[in-house]
This record gives C-alpha cells, structure tokens and sequence, in this order.
C-alpha cells in the first residue's frame, strides 16, 4: 500500500438502504446483514419500526422518530440534517445504515448524501429496495405490464413539470403516480388537462405492503368524488403517501380478480393472542399469513417451583444414568432445564445416551437452540396425544431403562403421564416451574380489549380465558371470540362471552384456521350482499372506516 494515499477504511463506512414500501417480508437478505452489523441507525420515520427489528439491541438510533409518523405529506422530508448525521457517524468510525423508503435508487435526497460520502472519501454501498412504485401495485392487483407490451411511466408528482404531464398524457403508457392521498384529484387533472379521457381508469392505493392497506378503483374524472364517497377525504390524514396506477389494468373488472392481498380472509384483522411472544411464534406467522395483525398479550408468568429439591434430584439423575427418555411439554419446561443446567455447570452434552422427545415445533426449536436435536417430535398433532400417538412401548429387550423423566409445570395435565403408564413406562413427573396469572398488559391494550379495538381473540386454554379477564378485562361483544374446545368455549360463556368460532380439533392451528375460515366467509356474505368488507372492529360505536395511520 502506498503510504501518502489516503486511507478510506479508516473512517466508517455507509450502507444506503432499500427498506422498500412497508412489508417488512419485503427486505432483502443483504439488507438483514447490513442492519445486523450496524453501529448507527438512520433510517425514515415509514420504515424505521421495519427495520429496526433486524438491529443489534444496541445500535444508536439518532432519528428516533416512530412509525406512526408515516402519515406526513409525501413531501416533507423528514430532517433535512441526516446527511450530516451520516457524515458524522462516518467520520467516527462507525458502520452506519441509511434506510429509506421504496429504493434508495429512486430518492433525490438520499443521492445528495451519497455525493458528500464520495467527496470526502466515504466509503458507501448500496443495497437496493422493492420501489414503492413497483410493489405497491403488485399488492393492488394491478399488474404494471401484460402480453400487449405497454410502455409504463413513473411519475413523482411533486417534482413533476409540465413537460411531464404532457407526455404522458398524450401517450397511452401505464402511469405510476406516486403523490399525496389529497393531491391525487389534481394529478388526476393534469393527466386530463394533457389529454388522457376522462374515463380512463385508475386505482389509488394508500398504506401499501401493509396490513393497513386500501385500495379504491375510480376514473380519471370521478376519484375525488369516489374518495369523497368512501370518506377518506377531506381528511387530516390527506398528505399521507399513495401509488396510484392510471390505464386499462385498473379496470376493476381487470383487477378484482388480482387482488390477492386485500382478499385474504382476516385482512387487517387485529387478533389477539394471550400468549408470549415466543409461544405465539408459529401461531403467529400463520395468522399474519392470513392477513392479520397479531397481538400477543401474556396472561401467565413462569416462575420457579416452590420446592426445588425434586427437580435438583431430577437433574442429577438424569447425569447418572437414571432415565431412558426426557419429554420437554413446552418451551418452558426446555428453559427451566437449561436454567438447572446452567447452574450445575452442566451443557448439552449431559443429554448423551438419552432419548429426547419434544411436544411440537417450537419446544424442539427450544432444544436445537439448546445443542439438543429432540429424537421425537409429533408426526401429527402437536400436543401431547400426538406425542403419545409416536411414542414406542417400553421393550425390556431394547430399553435398558424403564424410567421417563417429565419436567412440566404445575398445572399440567395428566394425559401424558397416563399414557405413558400404560405404554409400560414409569414417570418421573416433575414440577419444573410454576404458572402464575400475569401483570396486567399496558393501559392501552386494555382499553382496546375492552372498547372493541380488536376484531378477535384466540383463546387457547380456559385458563387464558380467566387470566385474560381477569388482569385486562372482558372483550367487547363485537370482537369474535374463538376458542380451541368445548371446554374452553365453556369457560368463556361463562365469563359471558359469544362464542363464534370453535376448532374442530384441539390444536392451535387448527383453531386459527377456523377463525380464518369464519373470517372469509363473512367476506362473502358481505360481497354477495353488495355492503363493503369491514372488520369487527368497525362496527363498534365510533369506529371510523378508513385506513389505520
């Protein structure tokens, strides 16, 4: 190396990146690597709360601005000084990520700050993003292009001049106008003032790639009346960002059949989970695949047994050649174990020469996280009967050891252990921790479980019923109350709730596709009457029907 050239890795480095329109399954792998490794954060309000999350815990976010900002007009830009929040950080050495909306490719502003970093030798990169342009009408159902070839022309109608609306609205190409929801009637008017019929179809979609979305099809002459009609406008909500997509692919005969988003069967549904987090993992993502929003409120606590000396016995035994198998019943139970461990100076590898049998996916993920790979995992259901179902009958032949330990909490049922009896084999059930009713959720979640702000409850126990009450109240009577079984169902008439949807098997996903199933066919009752989709939320007195901000 030549030492009279600078050195540019010296100073920090800045990765401009694409966060895209708002999905954040939209990110791209590399963008989840640069965010990962990142000292410094600065990222737009719209996408801060997107990718955030891919962050490490500690990353200094100087632009702490919330997602709930997103509904500023598209043309304000949200500091004006992140160019010199980038160079700062850059010249202290930090690794640092621009994260903008859309792609970075496609944001004047964001070009300016990568000319400062390439004069004054800033190393940067660029990680591209799905343009809102381009993604948000693939979430409409409107196809930008098709077999006929259509030229398409993207328009940002803040900086657009007159030349620009001329030529497009001389041609026939597909317009992509990205603007405001209250501007989109004037752009609208330019388009006809250069030419285009009035008649020409469109669509306008705001809140785009999220669950938040809304899409309205109308001509180039009536979109405001149609906005007007469906309430949206006038607005305080008027200067948040739309796509709207002009030419005959936003024929609403063209694009009701392509509306693969907005159809799904709980489209922005906000469905509340009593359960953790890492409980609700599974149950969670197969909700949002249905177009939910999922909410997790716990309404149990874990906290250690009472008398800790059977579990400590249990543990050692487990060392000595006591057990043939270990069941892990739930992702606790793996902690409570690996918490024992811990505390022996013990690892995985104490798990050598015994079998290890898991509940279901998310216990054995617990494990794998732990160094174990579980031998056993339920084929079919996961729960305890499906465990039960795979489970060999003890050979003396070919087990040495008649003996199952079972850490479980305290309130566990008794299935398993029978089963286990009667597949010849003796239990160990042990209490590994203790359920307790949890610390009531924050003041706004209770008022929205109260008030009617959620549009379902998944209730998976009896005991989340009478926890959920009991530490946030009642749901109200709009909020579809679904419940895994008889039993629960039971529970929460009890409580005097309405019980609309019941799974037809005792399995959590099998209950969420119930509800998902109860979900499209109130879609269809209201289509085939000729009313508008709503949610169970907006019936409730005071609801507004318009796109969440």
């Amino acid at each position: 190396m030549n030492p009279t050239a600078p050195n540019h890795f010296a100073s920090g480095q800045v990765t401009f990146l694409g966060a895209g329109p708002g999905d954040p399954g939209l990110l791209t792998l590399r963008a989840v690597e640069a965010l990962a490794s990142a000292d410094v954060l600065i990222a737009d309000p719209q996408v801060l709360d997107v990718v955030r999350v891919h962050a490490r815990a500690q990353v200094d976010t100087p632009l702490q601005a919330s997602a709930d900002e997103a509904s500023i007009p598209a043309d304000v830009p949200a500091l004006r000084d992140t160019a010199n929040l980038v160079m700062t950080a850059a010249r202290a050495g930090k690794r640092v990520v621009r994260a903008v909306t859309g792609d970075p490719g496609l944001d004047g502003y964001v070009a300016e700050e990568m000319l400062a970093c390439a004069a004054e030798g800033i190393v940067f990169e660029v990680v591209p993003g799905i343009a809102a342009a381009v993604g948000v009408p693939a979430y409409a159902g409107v196809p930008l292009r098709d077999a006929h070839g259509t030229d398409v022309r993207f328009i940002d109608a803040r900086t657009a001049d007159e030349r620009c609306w001329t030529e497009v609205g001389a041609s026939d190409a597909t317009a992509v106008v990205s603007t405001s929801l209250d501007s989109v009637a004037a752009a609208a008017g330019e388009l006809v003032s250069a030419g285009r019929k009035p008649d020409t179809p469109l669509t306008v979609t705001v809140a785009g790639t999220t669950t938040r979305q809304r899409t309205w099809t109308a001509t180039l002459g009536s979109v405001a009346q149609v906005l007007k009609a469906a309430k949206v406008l006038p607005s305080a909500d008027g200067g948040q960002p739309v796509i709207a997509v002009v030419g005959e692919r936003s024929a609403a005969a063209r694009r009701e059949p392509l509306s693969w988003f907005e159809s799904k069967p709980l489209f922005g549904w906000r469905v509340l989970v009593p359960r953790t987090k890492e409980q609700a993992a599974s149950l969670s993502d197969q909700l949002v695949s249905y177009g939910a929003v999922s909410h997790e409120v716990p309404t149990i606590a874990v906290e250690p047994p009472r008398t800790p000396q059977q579990m400590e016995r249990a543990v050692k035994g487990l060392v000595t050649g006591r057990y043939e198998w270990i069941a892990f019943t739930s992702v606790n139970a793996v902690k409570a174990v690996r918490e024992k461990f811990e505390e022996y100076g013990l690892d995985a590898r104490a798990f050598a020469g015994i079998k290890v049998a898991a509940v279901g996916e998310q216990t054995a993920k617990a494990l794998v996280a732990f160094g174990v790979k579980p031998d056993l995992v339920p084929s079919g259901e996961q729960s305890a009967a499906g465990l039960l179902e795979d489970w060999p009958p003890y050979d003396p032949v070919f087990d040495p050891i008649d003996r199952v330990f079972l850490p479980r909490a305290d309130i566990a049922t008794e299935t398993l252990v029978a089963g286990l009896i009667e597949l010849g084999w003796e239990v160990d059930d042990v209490t590994a921790y203790r359920t307790v009713r949890a610390s009531p959720p924050p003041a706004e979640t209770r008022e929205a479980i109260k008030g009617g702000g959620f549009d379902a409850v998944l209730f998976t126990s009896s005991s989340t019923v009478r926890n959920l009450v009991g530490i946030a109240g009642k749901p109200h009577n709009v909020t579809v109350i679904a419940c895994i079984g008889p039993a629960t169902a039971k529970t929460a008439e009890e409580h005097g709730l309405r019980v609309d949807v019941m799974s037809p098997e005792p399995s959590v996903h099998k209950l969420a596709e119930a509800l998902a199933d109860f979900g499209a066919a109130r879609r269809d009752a209201a289509l085939e009457a000729g009313d508008p989709v709503t949610r169970p939320s907006e019936r409730r007195p005071g609801s507004r029907r318009r796109a969440r901000s």
